[in-house]
């Protein structure tokens, strides 16, 4: 078995198509076919279900593409230790992140460990916590910017980046716009909420103070993946949210009324770097994290 099947494999279920996996790897399409087969003969089993339209892995395939990422991650990171140890930085670096996660911009973040590391390529995974944590854990991932994450969720280093209140926002002509400047936790009982995936950052900490509160909210009908749909939902009066503070101060949501909660509890957003133990972190993990530490990029 060798790293460059591995790497085909891989793209192969990364695509589901081999027409496109090839042109991703910029082989052939027969040598890619070839090397897939030779992969199977040599575990003596199919690893993808074909049909005309369709690649789906089979079960033996699902087994084999975690333990390959994992391996393939395992020999980029041997190849960027050697870079490193010569005073190059190459290689790639893979960076997981929510969207709009506070404490750092990740546009800035990203240009300026570029210009300090021209020859590093940068890829950028936008996902759900989960996801993120299961990416780091299998190194998917060098590293990730989470938001509410448990340490009992993570074995490996969690680093703060900011910490701050939940807040209810609502149209200016909802009813808790005009009551001044907080609402009480019992009174969001039949409110229509809107909110992200379940496996949201913001969704999380909203679902984990509704919980702490003892207060149980209706179902959440409307479900959005961006920012930008939930503050227009919002806008149009068809619910409201809660969502962290700093959503309040993007230029979308202008018209929003930001109401705080009142109560002993106050909901709290925290997002942290996801950075698996220190002795199997990545050179470019290690250069970004200096940048992070170091430079005011919030």
């Amino acid at each position: 078995m060798e790293l460059r099947q591995l790497e085909h494999f891989v793209a192969v279920a990364e695509e589901q198509h081999f027409t496109r996996a090839a042109e991703r790897l910029a082989v052939s399409q027969s040598g890619l076919s070839a090397s897939v087969r030779a992969l199977e003969h040599e575990l003596k089993t199919p690893l993808f279900s074909r049909t005309t339209r369709t690649v789906r892995l089979t079960e033996a395939g699902t087994a084999l593409l975690v333990e390959a990422e994992r391996t393939l991650a395992g020999a980029r990171a041997a190849r960027d230790a050697v870079d490193a140890v010569r005073g190059l930085l190459r290689g790639t670096l893979t960076l997981g992140v929510e969207q709009c996660v506070a404490g750092v911009s990740t546009a800035r973040l990203l240009a300026a460990f570029h210009r300090e590391h021209p020859h590093m390529e940068i890829r950028l995974r936008q996902e759900g916590t989960s996801s993120l944590l299961e990416g780091v854990a299998g190194g998917r991932l060098d590293l990730a910017f989470a938001a509410t994450v448990s340490p009992s969720e993570w074995r490996g280093e969690l680093v703060p980046l900011a910490r701050e209140p939940m807040v209810v926002l609502c149209a200016p002509g909802h009813r808790f716009a005009q009551e001044g400047a907080r609402v009480a936790w019992g009174d969001l009982r039949g409110e229509s909420f809107i909110d992200f995936h379940p496996d949201w950052g913001p969704r999380r900490a909203a679902d984990e103070a509704f919980a702490a509160a003892g207060v149980r909210r209706s179902t959440v009908a409307l479900e959005v993946n961006d920012v930008h749909s939930l503050l227009e939902l919002v806008h149009e009066g068809l619910g409201i949210a809660v969502v962290p503070h700093h959503f309040s101060r993007k230029p979308e949501a202008r018209d929003l009324v930001a109401v705080e909660l009142g109560g002993t509890r106050r909901p709290v957003y925290e997002s942290v770097v996801v950075l698996p133990p220190a002795r199997a972190m990545s050179p470019g993990a290690k250069a970004l994290m200096t940048l992070v530490r170091e430079t005011p990029l919030r």
